[in-house]
Order: structure tokens, then C-alpha cells, then sequence
């Protein structure tokens, strides 16, 4: 069974339709890169996912759970499924520490000495331990963003959604995230990453899932996305992303 099944997925913003009829899988420790143009409904997609956009039509099952059936505790499902931002999202009058810590005491009930335990153990996974009675002003663009991916794997995720993590960093910063990311899929963990980054889709990707006005146009390996001639809209965003 898939970890992530999305279905028929349809959503609008009153009239709009900005998704239609999406459908893919995610199998456990696989990574889906989503890519296509500015508005195409790539953040949309993976943000129904863990049920912060609601959908319309159509259904998303995580580990056998459906979104849209009466009684699914929403909450619970989102602590299960981690989420990393563009903007890191980190609570500015916390230090680092608190951020690791503050959702696995309210949310998943443990002690303040097993969630201090658990998140400085991914903070020195992400390589920031020294950086733990900071507060996430004093950091820079990258390691807050690494914070971030620390504060989602101390939730114990089954799966992990990324949406342009790297896109509102300085050039220096990417690497130091995307590293990290490579190393949790080696590890086995199931990903979705809505980027722009090809070099990580064609190192790290299993598939490759193609937008274009809330439609998926390309569902396929990286190599066959890269590698052989695929629909005129993929050939045609490859060739500006790619050039640059």
C-alpha cells in the first residue's frame, strides 16, 4: 500500500479551479519531486496532502487514512506528517531549543526532558547543537531552514512534505539544506519536495511529478524526465530552467 495515495484530487478558490484531477502515489521511502511553473499548483498539491489546503473533490489517503473521511482526526494526522516551509516558520521569541521542543510537548504529550532529548538529537543531525540557546534571528536564512527540518524529524514523521525549502535563501545557503535532505532519502525516509532544484531531483528523485495549471502533465521517472522527450510543457520549462 502507497504511503501517500492522492485520488481524483480537485480543488478551487471559489470559481478557480486551481487543481484538477490529480492523481499519484507515494510508496514508503520514495522521493517525488513536484516541479513546474510559478502558479501551476505544485504548493497547493502538496499542501492538501496534510490537510492544510482542503479539497473538493476527490480523496487523499496517508497510511491507510482518509483525509476526507467523517471522523479522521486531522491534528493527529498533521503530527505525523512533517512540513518544512519556504519561510522556516520557527516561533522568533523562542530560542532554538524551545522551537525543537514546544509541538512534542503539546501536541504528542511527552516530558520537556524527552522532547529536550529528542530535538537536540536532530539538531545535532542537522549539524546545529552548538546553536541551541539561540534564538532564530541570530541565525541565517540556512540554518533556520535546517532548524526547521530538525523540528519536523523530532515529531517522528512517517513521511515529510517540503514546499520550496530552499527558495527564500541566499545562493551560499542552499547546499547546506539540500544536504541534509539528501541524506534523510539515503536513510529511507518518503518525501515530497515541491522544487525548483534540479540537480537534487536528478540525484536524490525517484519520480518526477510535472505541473501545469493545476494539472498533472508528467508522472514519471527522473530518467525518463531528463533523459527522453516528454509532453512540449515539460520540454519547454526544462530548457529555461535548465539553461540558467
Amino acid at each position: 500500500m502507497p504511503m501517500i495515495e492522492i485520488k481524483d484530487v480537485s480543488k478551487w478558490y471559489g470559481t478557480f479551479q486551481v487543481l484538477t484531477d490529480c492523481t499519484t502515489n507515494v510508496a514508503k521511502g520514495e522521493v517525488i519531486v513536484v516541479c513546474g511553473p510559478s502558479g501551476s499548483g505544485k504548493s497547493t498539491l502538496i499542501k492538501t496532502v496534510n490537510a492544510l489546503e482542503p479539497f473538493q473533490k476527490g480523496d487523499i489517503v496517508v497510511d491507510g487514512t482518509s483525509l476526507s473521511a467523517k471522523g479522521t482526526n486531522l491534528p493527529k494526522l498533521r503530527a505525523r506528517v512533517g512540513m518544512v516551509f519556504q519561510n522556516f516558520e520557527l516561533f522568533p521569541h523562542l530560542t532554538i531549543e524551545q522551537n525543537l521542543t514546544i509541538a512534542q510537548v503539546k501536541v504528542m504529550g511527552r516530558s520537556q526532558a524527552e522532547a529536550s532529548a529528542k530535538g537536540l538529537k536532530y539538531l545535532d543531525r542537522v549539524g546545529l547543537i552548538a546553536q541551541k540557546a539561540k534564538f532564530p534571528g541570530q541565525l541565517s536564512g540556512g540554518q533556520q531552514q535546517r532548524v526547521a527540518i530538525a523540528r519536523a524529524l523530532a515529531m517522528d514523521p512517517i513521511a515529510m512534505l517540503f514546499d520550496e525549502p530552499t527558495s527564500a535563501l541566499d545562493p551560499e545557503m542552499v547546499n547546506e539544506v539540500l544536504d541534509v535532505m539528501v541524506s534523510l532519502a539515503a536513510e529511507g525516509m518518503t518525501m515530497m519536495v515541491v522544487t525548483h532544484e534540479m540537480g537534487f531531483a536528478r540525484k536524490v528523485a525517484n519520480r518526477i511529478v510535472f505541473m501545469d495549471k493545476g494539472i498533472i502533465v508528467e508522472d514519471c521517472t527522473k530518467d525518463e524526465f531528463f533523459n527522453t522527450q516528454r509532453s512540449e510543457r515539460a520540454q519547454t520549462f526544462l530548457s529555461k530552467i535548465l539553461t540558467h
